[in-house]
């Protein structure tokens, strides 16, 4: 399954990257939000190769998801892998330059079934790709929202 959500920023470039690329900060805001983070010692805190365990409610239950930094190229790209006991997938964020003070931000995420309860869940969210998809477009919104934030109260 393919999703693909932007925003526009009134915000640099390099701004939305840094914010993209400040991985404490989406620390921070996981905990706030419920979610649970352990950072895997045999993966390094920063850089190519950082991972992170995030633990997020489903249905009721934890799930585990191995988070892994497979692509920086700086000012343009972050790319992801994730990985999980049922899932498998990566979601890039592209920091698209529009003008020097405005910016895209662009998700595009790819997810794969592991299981074959893991198929009939994505393909059930496949029937209900409407609501899917709105869901992740007004979750990058918030996230530009936050960087859009950052960047007034910075100004300030």
């Amino acid at each position: 399954m393919k999703l693909t959500a932007k925003t526009d920023l009134d915000a640099p470039a390099g701004f939305v990257y840094a914010c993209l690329a400040d991985h404490a900060a989406w620390e921070r805001d996981a905990a706030q939000r419920g979610i649970e983070i352990e950072r895997p010692v045999d993966m390094p805190l920063s850089g190519l190769g950082a991972g992170w365990l995030v633990k997020v409610p489903f249905r009721g239950q934890p799930v585990a998801i191995l988070l892994r930094l497979e692509q920086q190229v700086p000012p343009e790209r972050l790319g992801f892998a994730m990985q999980s006991k049922a899932i498998e997938g990566d979601f890039v964020l592209n920091v698209i330059e529009l003008s020097p003070r405005r910016t895209r931000l662009q998700l595009v995420m790819e997810v794969k079934a592991r299981t074959i309860a893991a198929r009939l869940l994505l393909n059930t969210l496949t029937l209900a790709r409407g609501r899917v998809q709105a869901r992740v477009e007004k979750r990058v919104r918030q996230i530009g929202a936050m960087i859009l934030d950052r960047h007034l109260r910075g100004k300030g």
